[in-house]
Parts: C-alpha cells; sequence; structure tokens
C-alpha cells in the first residue's frame, strides 16, 4: 500500500501492525504536514454492509470522545471501497509489549497508568459507550510516561442496534465473567477488564490462563484469582485490594463507576486510607471461593445458571452442603446429580457460544482429530530463530512488520499475533513485528527567515517539523519588527523538531552624542557616524580659542535616538587686531605752523608723523 493517496491528502508511509478488522499504516496528512495513523478495513470485512456500519460508528463515536487519554480521530472516509480512519500518531510503545520487555511494574505506576485509564473511559461511559476491549494492546504508554487509550473498534454505543445483544469481541484474557455469558455489559464490565490489565501490570502475568478461549473464558466465570501479592510479594496490600475488588465476579460488587475507581487510586498515591466501597455487606477483599457442592441446593438451582459457576470440588467428595458429613446417601446422590447436569448445561452453552463466535474466534470448520498447537512466545528472539520456531511446529509464518522501537533492539521480535501461549492449528499463520531499533531522527535545512515578520517566521518553522523561539533586538539597518538575525544560521541542518532562534528587530536604539568640540570638521564628522549619528555644519564664528576649521559647539548632546543629526559650529578664528599710531607722535600736525588745508585740497605744511594705515576705517575725513 505504499504511495497510496487516501481521499487525495492521507499519504501511507509504512505498516504499523494488523487487528481482527484492520490494517494500522503510518501516513502523512500532506494538507497540514503532519503524522498521521490510518487504519483500514480488511478487505474480506470492507464489502460487508454491517461490517462498513460498525466502522463507520467507530469513527464516530470515538471522535466524539476528548481526552488527553484518548487517541484522537481526525478524519473518516471511503476511498475505492476501502474504508478508512485517520487517528493521531502516537509514539512510544503498548503496555503489552512494555511488561514483556520490562517485566512487572512498580505499584505506584501500575495506579498512575489505571488512573489515567479510568478517567478515559469516564469519558466514554458519559457518551453510553462501553469499550468491551480494554487490554494492554489497547493502552499506548508514551515517551513521557502519560497514556492514551486506543481501539474503539468494538465499543459499542448502548444505543447502537448493529450487533445483538449477546455478541462478545473481546480478548478471552481480559473480557468479564457477563462478557463471556453473553449478558448485557454496562460500566463495571470495563472495569472488570481494567482489573485484569492491573493485576498483569503489577505481577507480569493475567490471572486466568488455559490452551484456548474456552479454557480461559470458563475461568474468568468460574476462579478466584491469585492475590496479586502471592505472584509479586512488592504488590501493595492496599493496591492488591483496589485489584481484586475490580474482579469480583458479580458486577454489583465490584466498583460501580470508573470515576469511583479513579477515586480509589488517587487516595492510594496520594497516601491516603483507601475507601473499597461494598455492596450489599461484601468485603473489601474476596472470600474463598465456595464450591457448587458446598452451597444448598436451592442456592444452586437458583444461581448455578445464571453466574455460570461450574463445580470444582470432586464428585466423590463425601461432603455435606455445609461442609459436614452427609447423613442420608440420597441426598449426597441428588446434589451430585444436580451438579452435573449444571456442569454439562453451562458447558455445552460455552461451546455453543464459542462456535457463533461469541469470542471471536470460530473453529467450528477445523477437523476433531486437528492437533492443538501452543504458539510460542516469540517476543525478543531475532527474526530468524523466531521463523524457525513458527515451522518447526507445524505453523507458518504470516506477515512481517518492520517497525521502530525505542525499547526494543533491532533485528528483534517486538509483538507476534496471536500471542505466545495461546492455542493454533496446524498450518495456521503467525505474524511478527520486527524492531527496527530506535527511528532514525530526520535531518532539516533551516530556511533563511531575515526580513520575515515574526508570525511569517513562526509558520515557516512550523511547516518544516521545527521549534520557533523568539527574541529581539536593537537594529541600525533592519524595519522595526522583522527578523534581523538568527540561530542557526540559514541553510544549517539540524534534526527535526530542533529549535531555531530568531531576533525580531525593534528598531535602531540609543546612543550618548560624543563630544566633537575641537574636533576638525572632517574628523567630528566621522566620529558622529560611527556612533550612529550624522552632522551638519550649520554656523561659523569667530574664536580666540578655537583653531580655525574646528568645531567651536554641537547640538544636541546627551543621550539621543541614532539616526539624529548633529548641527556644528565650525571656528573662524580669532579677530584681528584694532589701533594705528605714528612714530614721533600720533597724530597729525603741521610743522612750523599752517596747519591748515589750503590751495589745491592737499595736506600742506606736515604730514602724518607714522605710517598712515590703509584701512578705510582710520581714514580723516572732513
Amino acid at each position: 500500500m505504499a504511495e497510496k493517496l487516501f481521499g487525495n491528502r492521507y499519504r501511507i508511509q509504512s505498516k504499523i501492525g494488523i487487528g481482527g478488522m484492520a490494517t494500522v499504516y503510518r501516513g502523512t496528512d500532506t494538507v497540514l504536514g503532519r503524522p498521521v495513523a490510518v487504519k483500514t478495513m480488511l478487505p474480506q470485512y470492507a464489502s460487508d454492509p454491517s461490517f462498513a456500519a460498525r466502522f463507520k460508528q467507530e469513527a464516530q463515536a470515538a471522535a466524539a470522545l476528548q481526552s488527553p487519554y484518548i487517541v484522537g480521530i481526525f478524519d473518516w472516509g471511503e476511498d475505492n471501497k476501502t474504508y478508512y480512519i485517520v487517528m493521531e500518531y502516537l509514539k512510544g510503545t503498548d503496555l503489552k509489549t512494555g511488561i514483556r520487555t520490562h517485566g512487572a511494574l512498580s505499584s505506584r505506576k501500575v495506579a498512575q497508568i489505571g488512573s489515567q485509564i479510568c478517567q478515559a473511559l469516564s469519558v466514554a461511559h458519559r457518551h453510553d459507550i462501553i469499550h468491551r476491549d480494554i487490554k494492554p494492546q489497547n493502552i499506548m504508554v508514551q515517551p513521557d510516561g502519560n497514556i492514551k487509550v486506543m481501539d474503539f473498534g468494538i465499543a459499542r454505543a448502548k444505543n447502537s442496534d448493529l450487533t445483538q445483544d449477546n455478541s462478545v469481541l473481546g480478548t478471552a484474557h481480559y473480557v468479564s465473567p457477563e462478557q463471556t455469558q453473553g449478558k448485557q455489559l454496562g460500566p463495571t464490565s470495563d472495569i472488570y477488564s481494567l482489573g485484569i490489565v492491573m493485576y498483569e501490570a503489577a505481577t507480569g502475568t493475567v490471572p486466568f490462563k488455559g490452551e484456548d478461549a474456552i479454557s480461559v473464558a470458563l475461568k474468568q466465570v468460574n476462579e478466584a484469582p491469585k492475590p496479586p501479592s502471592s505472584i509479586n510479594p512488592n504488590v501493595d496490600t492496599q493496591l492488591e485490594a483496589i485489584i481484586l475488588k475490580c474482579l469480583e465476579k458479580d458486577p454489583a460488587n465490584r466498583f460501580q463507576s470508573a470515576e469511583q475507581l479513579r477515586r480509589a487510586l488517587t487516595d492510594y498515591l496520594a497516601g491516603n486510607k483507601v475507601v473499597i466501597p461494598s455492596a450489599d455487606a461484601t468485603t473489601m477483599m474476596p472470600a474463598p471461593q465456595t464450591t457448587q457442592l458446598n452451597r444448598p441446593p436451592q442456592q444452586a438451582g437458583q444461581n448455578g445458571a445464571n453466574t455460570g459457576v461450574l463445580p470444582k470440588a470432586s464428585l466423590g467428595q463425601n461432603t455435606s452442603l455445609y461442609g459436614q458429613p452427609q447423613k442420608s446417601s440420597s441426598k449426597k446422590k441428588a446434589a451430585i446429580i444436580i451438579s452435573i447436569l449444571v456442569a454439562a448445561l453451562l458447558v455445552t452453552g460455552v461451546v455453543l457460544a464459542f462456535n457463533f463466535g461469541l469470542f471471536g474466534e470460530n473453529p467450528s470448520n477445523t477437523s476433531e482429530t486437528t492437533e492443538n498447537i501452543t504458539v510460542p512466545d516469540l517476543v525478543g528472539m531475532d527474526q530468524s530463530s523466531a521463523q524457525n520456531a513458527i515451522t518447526r511446529l507445524g505453523l507458518k509464518v504470516g506477515n512481517i512488520t518492520i517497525q521502530s522501537s525505542d525499547t526494543v533492539d533491532q533485528g528483534k521480535v517486538m509483538a507476534q499475533d496471536p500471542e505466545g501461549g495461546s492455542s493454533a492449528k496446524k498450518g495456521d499463520s503467525v505474524a511478527i513485528t520486527i524492531s527496527s531499533g530506535k527511528e532514525p531522527v530526520k535531518q532539516v535545512s533551516v530556511p533563511d527567515l531575515s526580513g520575515m515578520t515574526e508570525t511569517e517566521a513562526r509558520a515557516t518553522l512550523t511547516a518544516l517539523g521545527l521549534t520557533a523561539q523568539m527574541s529581539s533586538v536593537q537594529s541600525d539597518t533592519v524595519d522595526s519588527g522583522k527578523v534581523a538575525r538568527q540561530t542557526p544560521a540559514a541553510g544549517a541542518q539540524i534534526d527535526k523538531g530542533g529549535t531555531v532562534t530568531f531576533y525580531i528587530s525593534t528598531g535602531a536604539g540609543s546612543a550618548t552624542v560624543p563630544d566633537v568640540t575641537g574636533y576638525s570638521q572632517s574628523n567630528a564628522i566621522a566620529a558622529l557616524e560611527r556612533a550612529g549619528f550624522s552632522a551638519s555644519v550649520d554656523n561659523q564664528k569667530y574664536s580666540d580659542t578655537i583653531e580655525k576649521g574646528c568645531v567651536v559647539s554641537y547640538t544636541p548632546s546627551g543621550n539621543q535616538p541614532k539616526g539624529t543629526t548633529v548641527s556644528l559650529t565650525i571656528s573662524l578664528g580669532p579677530k584681528s587686531s584694532g589701533g594705528d599710531s605714528g612714530s614721533g607722535g600720533g597724530s597729525d600736525s603741521g610743522s612750523g605752523g599752517g596747519g591748515s588745508d589750503s590751495g589745491g585740497g592737499t595736506d600742506a605744511g606736515g604730514g602724518d608723523s607714522g605710517s598712515l594705515q590703509k584701512n578705510a576705517i582710520f581714514k580723516r575725513t572732513n
């Protein structure tokens, strides 16, 4: 399906996994440029109108569920007779793989995961949606440790008539007793399944195992689970009480809502006393199991067929109805006959339910002589060893999917379908998922943001999958509000998701006008320009102290915005000196009398005794 484009928008890249109804691919939303998960209905179901309707219902129901702990649904549609759902693409690993890889989790971590699942279920239950398939394979643990509940593919809205009331499509290890019996399901069914999930997370194993789905389903109905602390002594007693409360056979004796269970887990995490609610005086811890032979005859007749509890005591055991020796052999025979009849009826009913697909499997077409094969646990094996293990048992190697993983080494099996320990027939296929190791980080070329606005720069970086970080800087050359510089530089190669810091110009700053008094005109202008100012010569004046051609004064002074024009006053040098005196007398006088002007208007009888200044201001006037 590589290169397939759904809805002219969602490009398929690689297969993530395959389930009972659909295949999930990693893809890209070519419009928004984001990674997505695309779930497509398997071809054998696409032509079935009822399955198509259920697939559509899944999209509509799940899209209405808004919670940080539920995988988001973005879109759905039909393309060339292929139905698809576009979902949030999640990084991380499913809880089942995590438990297989790391073993049992701490009590605190189990409670944290359980609390988050409760919050997801509370949202679904408020929409009258029962998940019906809560199991660790459907719980994705993200890199930050938070979870998201996935796959509402078999969830059923209470007001939907697309499935019969007694249809059971869950996995036998996690279904509730009432689900195995085809009874009406409510929120407490999801709570039972969550109890199994927390039990497995706390101990590393499921409470009920068997060779096939029928044997596991019978144990769900008939057997009490071992206390988790008997398997893992590190399980806290208060958490154990919460888990066992979830696993009560009677739905009325469990927590009655996901919110009620969440409050108990929250109290445990906060170190407060955990209050286990009771119904009809049931105790916090489950009482030792009472076998059918140890009950009064009327109780066996009234409840046995409804609860599906099978006798565990030996049919030859000589016990009374209350554990005392029998006084009458006829009563003993009657009790044995009743027990045999009840057991026969229940086994027949469960087998019929199984053959009609109520447990999601239908072996009715297999030969009675076909030998059951236990599927080996392949997780952690290298690919070659896993394939050999499959073929040695007469099984076939099914689809091989390559998927990146942060926790499983390259070349190792990280998941398989069916799971290890499941029952299969000779010739059945086992699909395996091989780890390609950690997903390589893509490199991105940093774009040139010069001159962009903040909005433009952020949009450009986001479209490339980069993280934008903004700062500000003064700039004499870049307009205010535009990118003046960036780090890393344009063209650099960085990891996708990396951070690019861009600096928005706040315009030119301010500075102190340098003192240019006494500078030559050319040197003053150069000094002002270096400081970010311009200069103009607007005045000249005489100065006895400043050399001609140098700056006498300037304005403005002090701190000024850069770019301000500074006006200069240039020196003309000192003024010339003023008084003229003659030698040997300082005044014009006649010599020996006759000092008046006569005749032709010339000076007669005496002249200037000193050198007469030529400057006109000193000339004598009549």
